[in-house]
């Protein structure tokens, strides 16, 4: 049925907890039916609503109700003068755990039935309060924020509004927690805030801040060790947690001393973690801007701190070039000073009194460590030095430089190492490391081969010490020649010497010419070889017919030497005495050879050339440097020409060629020869290995018959054998199985009937037992009964049984109970006793016994 029949309907029957809305069209008034009812609809009225379910709220459930009806101060629903309930329009009503209740007409459920919100403990819901009320006697007003603390559960108010939750933060041991006031409040330790104000709270535990109170951060604790601090800086005026005043901007240090854990303050700010300075008994440290007694830095200051100590740089305080460790000086070992003010030196005995710029050196063996008014330059020590070395010393004061040889030598305080200036190509001469070329006097200009190619110079500067004294091994037969730059003098050396350069000499270098021709400037040496020696050089002639030659020449020469300086010095006086020997020598042969023919010359030329140098004399001097040239000679002649040279070599190659066809053919002769006779014996090889095969091959043929022949016998054999082996096996284990079997059931037998004799024995001894048990038992059981009886009746004695057999019945029947007696008879031997009356009674008794 459609809700417009139902609502037509005449008859509604109302169930229990359910209610209708009924509208008088007449007097266009609502009311509210509620069942259990049976309502009957009137032509002027109409059903607008139901029946609807009553609203239940079950228990720990609200609901919220908007336009509810007014109720006066019993509950009772107001109505106006027209019959229609009164309502709180625009009223919100929440209602909680009570009996159902229906809507009534204007009424309708804004929120619908909701469990009520638990708050558990550490936790709290953050209120907002949209209407003035009052609470215990607290005014609030609108715009209030308040907190509903846990544990509980929070029953609505139409006036508060729930922003949020709010949880409590955990404080755990060695942390803090630091809060901002949002607006004016009281702490919950009672303390006034301000807003924007910051404070901390250090127990640990949890807090649960308040409605103006906003969590900055969590603060964890400084774990402070005797190897560590805190650097703490003040950022405005307050008192730390030691009760000190602490000024703005001010920076102090938090040490273990003082506490243990360290929590920085909202003013305070860690700057960072100092660790201790320790200093052995062999160091010490020099503080800047050390701070006093009073705490006040002493800026431009310095102080001197020896070890063996451990303490903490205060802020403000740096080390000047850190920990430093005692100098120890040895017996070869200096220390040069500076004195930075006036003070008084005690190091020495007796004190001196310092001033300003002084500078001395303290020699070994001794432990030193230099006060804050002295600065130390550098540290010495003795320069070893061998009878063939030295060193170049500097006076700083005078200026003079000297050589130091064959001593150990420690440089004064006013003294210093004097770098000698030596050529790259002396460097490089004197170079143990050169090359072959260079052993023999040769040098090749590297670093211009270098600049040429555009390579690295491969000179290691490095190993050249230029303070050493620059020493030169003049080999034997050679010589050298310094020159002394301050006395304008110079000497040569003969080897083999030692030659020590003094500050102002330098060795004579020597520029000579090499290679074939003679190119100048190819050969560096500073050690002149005085020979015997020789020299190569190609010279082109030209004979009288104009045949031009070339000829490879090679002269000896040697020096003539002398001990007197003078005619020594003559050996130098020519830089390029190899190019100027070529160049005179070439002259003259090709002045002579022009004067004679190419046939002459070709036949005669060993005479012709000694005799252009030579002439009548047996050698050739020159007195410039006293160069004697001994002998020359030719290596190769080979004419210029080309079509000479082709000439000549035609014929010598016809020659050759003779020689060589006449050679071949008798090479040849003797290898048709060798052949032959290695096929020979080549063809008898092979006859001879084809027999052999053959013989083999017949051995092969005979065994494998005779192995198909055994094969094809042995295979019937073994598969006949194999089938009786097959059959006798079978049956043994066939007879072996039966046997088995037999030998399983006697096993089973005799163990079925051990089995059952061992139970037939047990159970007739265990009725046997149990039978013997049950005699001893009743046995016993009687004893103990006569034993009763027996002690009883002597305990009452003869006289009490007699008295109470001539008492009252009652008496005895106690008696008898008493002694635990189920029925008796006493009798006294002369009064008749009625026996069936007796029975009776008896089974009587024993019948209510039963029972």
């Amino acid at each position: 049925m459609s809700k417009r029949h139902e609502s037509e309907a005449s008859v509604f029957r109302i169930p229990p907890y359910y209610y209708i809305h009924v509208l008088d069209q007449t007097t266009n008034v609502t009311r509210i039916e509620i069942g259990p009812n049976t309502f009957v609809r009137k032509d002027n009225e109409q059903v607008l609503l139901g029946p609807e379910k009553m609203v239940v709220v079950p228990p720990r459930h609200y609901c919220v109700i908007t336009n509810p009806v007014i109720r006066d101060e019993c509950g009772v629903v107001q109505y106006d003068n027209l019959g229609q309930v009164k309502l709180a329009h625009a009223e919100d009503e929440i209602r909680l755990q009570q009996d159902p209740f229906p809507l009534y007409p204007g009424e309708f459920i804004k929120n619908k039935v909701s469990l009520l919100k638990v708050v558990p403990a550490l936790t709290a819901l953050r209120l907002l309060v949209n209407r003035d009320f009052t609470e215990d006697g607290v005014e609030k007003k609108a715009g209030d924020e308040m907190l509903f603390e846990g544990p509980g559960t929070y029953i609505p108010r139409k006036e508060v509004e729930i922003l949020g939750e709010v949880k409590a933060a955990i404080i755990k041991p060695n942390c803090a927690l630091t809060l901002r006031a949002l607006r004016e409040t009281v702490d919950r330790d009672g303390k006034a805030r301000v807003a924007g104000e910051e404070w901390m709270v250090r127990r640990s535990g949890a807090y649960l801040p308040g409605v103006y109170e906003e969590i900055v951060s969590v603060v964890g604790a400084i774990v402070l060790t005797d190897k560590q601090a805190v650097n703490v800086c003040a950022q405005q005026t307050f008192t730390d947690s030691l009760g000190k005043l602490r000024k703005s901007g001010e920076e102090y240090l938090i040490t273990i001393d003082q506490m243990e854990t360290f929590i920085p303050d909202v003013y305070e700010k860690v700057v960072g973690i100092i660790n201790i300075t320790t200093l052995t008994n062999r160091q010490y440290c020099v503080v800047v801007n050390p701070v006093d007694a009073a705490g006040k830095p002493q800026l431009g200051a310095r102080k001197l701190i020896k070890g063996e100590k451990s303490f903490f740089l205060q802020p403000g305080e740096i080390l000047e070039d850190g920990v430093q460790d005692v100098f120890i000086l040895g017996d070869n070992e200096g220390i040069v000073l500076r004195s930075q003010e006036a003070f008084t030196d005690e190091s020495v005995t007796p004190s001196k009194q310092r001033q300003p710029g002084d500078k001395w050196m303290l020699q070994g063996p001794l432990e030193y460590i230099p006060p804050v008014e002295v600065e130390v330059l550098t540290q010495r020590q003795a320069i070893p030095l061998h009878e063939n070395e030295g060193i170049y010393v500097r006076n700083i004061k005078t200026g003079q430089v000297r050589a130091v040889i064959g001593q150990t030598y420690m440089l004064g305080e006013d003294e210093e190492l004097w770098e000698k200036s030596v050529p790259a190509i002396v460097k490089s001469l004197l170079s143990t490391d050169r090359d072959a070329a260079a052993d023999r006097g040769d040098w090749i200009n590297k670093s211009k081969i270098n600049k040429q190619t555009g390579q690295s110079s491969g000179e290691d500067d490095g190993e050249w010490d230029p303070t050493r004294v620059v020493t030169i091994h003049v080999p034997h037969n050679a010589a050298v020649q310094v020159y002394d730059y301050k006395s304008k003098k110079s000497r040569v050396v003969f080897g083999p010497d030692l030659v020590m350069l003094g500050p102002d000499e330098q060795f004579t270098q020597l520029s000579l010419s090499a290679g074939k021709p003679k190119k100048a400037n190819k050969i560096r040496t500073v050690a002149l070889l005085l020979g015997p020696d020789f020299t190569s050089d190609l010279i082109i002639v030209e004979t009288a017919d104009h045949a031009r030659l070339q000829l490879d020449i090679s002269y000896n020469w040697h020096f003539l030497t002398s001990e007197d300086q003078k005619e020594a010095a003559k050996i130098f006086s020519v830089a390029d005495f190899t190019g100027d020997l070529c160049k005179a020598l070439a002259s003259k042969i090709r002045g002579t050879v022009s004067s004679v023919s190419f046939d002459n010359f070709h036949k005669n030329s060993a005479s012709i050339i000694h005799g252009s140098v030579f002439g009548d004399e047996p050698f050739m001097l020159f007195p410039q440097n006293n160069l004697k040239v001994t002998s020359v000679d030719i290596k190769s002649v080979e004419p210029v020409d080309q079509r000479t040279r082709d000439s000549l070599q035609k014929s010598v190659t016809l020659a050759i060629e003779i020689t060589t066809q006449s050679q071949e053919a008798a090479a040849k002769r003797e290898a048709e020869r060798i052949e032959q006779e290695a096929k020979g014996r080549l063809e008898r090889q092979r006859i001879t290995d084809e027999a052999l095969a053959e013989k083999e091959r017949k051995q092969l043929i005979f065994l494998q018959a005779e192995s198909a022949a055994v094969e094809s016998t042995g295979q019937a054999k073994a598969e006949a054998a194999s089938r009786a082996e097959a059959a006798k096996i079978e049956a043994e284990a066939a007879v072996e199985g039966a046997k088995l079997k037999a030998q399983a059931m006697k096993i089973e037998t005799d163990a079925e009937l051990e089995r059952m004799k061992f139970a037939r024995e047990a159970d007739l001894h265990y009725t046997m037992e149990q039978n013997r048990m049950e005699v001893e038992k009743n046995k016993d059981m009687a004893a103990i009964e006569t034993e009763k009886f027996k002690a009883m009746v002597e305990a009452l004695g003869s006289e009490t049984l007699q008295a109470i057999a001539s008492g009252p019945q009652n008496q005895q029947v106690r008696l008898l109970q008493s002694l635990g007696l189920k029925s008796t008879l006493i009798t006294d031997g002369r009064t008749p006793i009625n026996l069936l009356n007796t029975a009776a009674g008896l089974l009587g008794n024993f019948d209510a016994q039963s029972s």
